[in-house]
């Protein structure tokens, strides 16, 4: 890929690129749509990566996109968007960051071609935001950490292009490999480095929009919220607030909000109970990743009796290979509550994890906003991994891959 970006950039601007880079698609793997909330989120960094190849120009910025076929030109003093979904409006509203952060940086030439699928869950938009902050920085010498590259092309994203997404994709991008995000201030990063299993990536081929997803949710969030607040004690109501990133959410409880949640709009009060019940099976499921073996008790509790039943429960921890059986049994967990109490699942997406299930994976779930989208697959090995991708190619889904972990975003050298 490298080569190929590398002399297709030649042809078509007649010269050599100064520099490649890539950023990778990421899973959405815990804690889906609660970056939004500032809760922590478990992204994986994957080998379906966007590729950016540049060179400096004196003559404004000029992208041309090898997946759409399409060229976006803009002059470095006179950026605004052009609206209706164009794809060089990230490439404007990463370089409008970098102005309102006080950086004065050159216009630029970039050839782009990527491999990870538009609107299917995977992140290609925070990938494309990724590389191009990377690549802006390595062209001016800035020396920018990938902390700094994923702030600013959250920033592009959120408060340029007025898009409500969390902090998820676009630190899930920049730093690869499997991490936990915390989403609020200071917004570290941890490493997980868990490498155990194979992934296993489905395209739904059903197409969807954060941008139409996001505030629908979160206005249902909100309303509840304002509802809780006129009902509940003062002790209660010092947790919570009347916007969806308000509350101190890993502070609550069920069992505290129980008595009020029967009097709040059902549909509201079921994003408020998913909110919950998704925080505490990711905390059970990051102390897996981090070595920690918890109790049955500790995981019926969490995930319910009817998904862990105590014996089921006992039998995976007792297993040479607890770690991956109890992290699949959480991905399962995970998406019964984006499908049931979030509303964000669809019965075709239902179908595709059901099927993985089926075929030997040890969990599935949606990845990123939803009704629509991928579905990602814990499997055991490769071969476990393969059989379930050609059985769930032959019923329910155009496309998939068996995809590896991998490093954020980077630069590949001169050309």
């Amino acid at each position: 890929m490298i080569d190929k970006i590398g002399i297709a950039f030649k042809e078509f601007y007649g010269e050599k690129p100064s520099i490649v880079v890539s950023a990778p698609g990421r899973l959405d793997f815990l804690n889906t749509h609660q970056d939004y909330k500032g809760l922590p989120v478990s992204a994986i960094g994957v080998n379906l990566r966007t590729y950016i190849a540049l060179a400096p120009s004196n003559n404004g910025v000029m992208a041309y996109s090898e997946n759409l076929n399409a060229v976006d030109e803009f002059h470095p003093e006179e950026i605004t968007l052009r609206g209706g979904k164009w794809f060089g409006d990230y490439i404007r509203a990463v370089f409008k960051v970098f102005t309102e952060e006080g950086y004065r940086i050159k216009g630029f030439k970039a050839y782009i071609a990527s491999n990870i699928p538009v609107a299917s869950g995977l992140a290609s938009s925070a990938a494309l935001e990724v590389a191009v902050a990377w690549g802006i920085s390595e062209l001016n010498g800035l020396g920018l950490s990938r902390k700094d590259i994923a702030e600013y092309a959250f920033k592009a994203e959120s408060k340029v292009m007025g898009i409500p997404c969390g902090r998820l994709d676009q630190y899930g991008s920049a730093f690869g490999g499997v991490t936990l995000i915390h989403t609020r201030p200071p917004y570290n990063v941890e490493e997980l480095g868990f490498r155990e299993g194979v992934w296993l990536v489905v395209d739904s081929g059903i197409r969807h929009s954060t941008a139409d997803i996001h505030p629908r949710v979160q206005g249902e969030i909100d309303r509840a919220l304002n509802e809780l607040m006129s009902i509940v004690p003062p002790g209660l109501k010092s947790k919570l607030g009347y916007r969806y990133w308000e509350p101190r959410w890993e502070e609550l409880t069920l069992d505290e909000l129980a008595p009020y949640l029967d009097n709040v709009n059902r549909t509201g009060a079921r994003k408020i109970e998913f909110t919950i019940r998704m925080h505490s099976s990711t905390m059970l499921a990051v102390k897996a990743l981090k070595g920690f073996k918890p109790t049955v008790g500790e995981v019926v509790e969490v995930l319910g009796s009817e998904l862990a039943e105590p014996e089921k429960v006992r039998s995976i921890l007792s297993s040479n290979t607890w770690r991956l059986e109890l992290i699949g049994l959480v991905m399962n967990h995970q998406h019964y509550l984006l499908s049931k109490l979030y509303d964000v699942s669809l019965p075709e997406i239902d179908r595709i994890v059901e099927e993985m299930n089926k075929l030997g994976a040890l969990g599935a779930k949606l990845s990123g906003a939803g009704l629509g989208g991928s579905v990602i697959a814990l499997c055991r090995d490769r071969d476990t991994a393969g059989k379930a991708l050609k059985g769930v190619l032959d019923c329910c889904a155009p496309r998939g891959w068996i995809v590896e972990i991998d490093e954020g975003v980077k630069t590949h050298g001169d050309r």
